[in-house]
């Protein structure tokens, strides 16, 4: 099972939700250490204090917020547990919205909430149903690691999930950012479209989806530990530059169609349909053979 972050209650109206927070996501990264490069011994960040020009260890450190250069006012563990705040021990829920309101870039990492103890699952099943049904997602406040949060809360698999969202003023405006003028007519956008129905796949899984960086470093650290040599660069294509819209969305289109086949040519491979097909073939074969029986005079 994986740790829990943090635990407390949904706040849903007078319905109250015991919950323990879990990381919904796994970090599949390949991390590395420093070291000292003429003799290969590790190099550490030490603790140390300014002061007294001594490291110290984790018991002697604290948290304090520093007004001026001379007064530093420290603060406890304990009283950040004790904030005169609502969403400090509860995520509480403020408003219910269309998912499609949201704009995707103020949505942030997700968590699992899972229900604290028997208590808590009528009011957690309630309130996964009544999201399921309603088709909106919950909007809601807390407070972790320092600071109240805002958050979005919907469901994945019957399960509730808590998203990290950010706040209205912490996205920045795009207008700034749009390209100079200019225009593009309908039959390039229908040659877009088009594009885009040939690379529309139901779900996002496949040999398609995986990290290809992560794999490639794997392979390197592989080759070093074994003193191989080192995999093969592939040199990288260098971007054509459009110059006929309309020529490279057809030749795009024309890829696709064949990448798709190429894909549906493998699932077809697989031996799951091979199952399917075998658990039928008895009645087909009766049914064959009545047929057969019945039109033997006329094949004669």
């Amino acid at each position: 099972m994986p740790r829990t972050i943090w635990t407390g209650a949904i706040s849903f109206g007078l319905v109250t939700v015991p919950i323990n927070v879990v990381g919904a996501s796994v970090d599949h990264s390949i991390h590395f250490h420093q070291y000292h490069l003429p003799d290969q011994g590790r190099v550490r960040y030490r603790k140390v204090c300014e002061l007294e020009g001594r490291e110290v260890p984790q018991d002697e450190i604290g948290k304090g917020y520093e007004p001026t250069k001379t007064q530093v006012i420290p603060i406890t563990d304990e009283d950040l547990a004790n904030l005169p705040l609502p969403t400090a021990k509860a995520i509480e829920i403020d408003a219910f919205v269309p998912l499609e309101s949201v704009d995707p870039i103020r949505i942030a990492g997700g968590y699992y909430l899972q229900p604290a103890g028997q208590v808590a699952a009528k009011p957690y099943k309630l309130l996964v149903a009544a999201l399921s049904r309603s088709a909106k997602v919950a909007v809601a406040k807390y407070a972790w690691s320092g600071r109240e949060r805002l958050g979005l809360l919907r469901v994945r698999d019957d399960v509730l999930v808590l998203h990290a969202m950010r706040w209205p003023d912490e996205t920045r405006d795009p207008t700034e950012l749009l390209p100079p003028p200019t225009e593009v007519c309908e039959k390039e956008i229908a040659g877009a479209l088009a594009l885009m129905d040939t690379m529309t796949v139901d779900r996002l899984e496949g040999p398609e989806f995986t990290d290809r960086y992560t794999e490639a470093l794997a392979r390197i650290i592989e080759a070093k530990r074994e003193d191989k040599p080192l995999p093969a660069v592939e040199e990288p294509k260098e971007p054509a530059q459009v110059l006929d819209l309309m020529a490279a969305l057809q030749e795009s289109v024309s890829k696709a169609k064949v990448s798709r086949r190429c894909r549906a040519r493998r699932l077809h491979e697989l031996p799951q349909p091979k199952k399917k097909t075998t658990a039928r073939k008895p009645p087909a074969k009766q049914a064959g053979a009545k047929k057969t029986a019945g039109r033997r005079p006329r094949s004669a």
